[in-house]
């Protein structure tokens, strides 16, 4: 990854975190929604992610069947804990958080 897109990404997460903070009372529930591919073990490894967090996970799959949305329910702790979520997803190919 090129410096300037590694900047761009850390701003962005700062920000995140900023606005987290500002608009949460920690611990908080919090819904993550990503969208995946159909491929591989895409969706497990969105699911794994969040295994052992009391997490209501629910998953949609589009018309098509080539896409899958994901929605994750969960209680987290504060806003690094989420955008340390975010990163650990981020690796899965094709992954696009919304």
């Amino acid at each position: 990854m090129d410096q300037e897109k590694e900047n761009k990404t850390a701003e962005f997460y700062e920000r995140l975190k900023v606005e987290l903070d500002m608009s949460n009372t920690w611990p908080a529930e919090y819904l993550f929604k990503f969208i995946v591919p159909s491929v591989d073990d895409n969706v497990q490894r969105v699911e794994d992610a969040f295994d052992c967090m009391g997490a209501v996970i629910k998953t949609t799959k589009s018309k098509t069947g080539k896409f899958t949305s994901v929605s994750v329910d969960v209680q987290m702790k504060n806003a690094q804990e989420i955008i340390d979520k975010y990163i650990e997803v981020s690796v899965i190919e094709g992954i696009v958080s919304l």
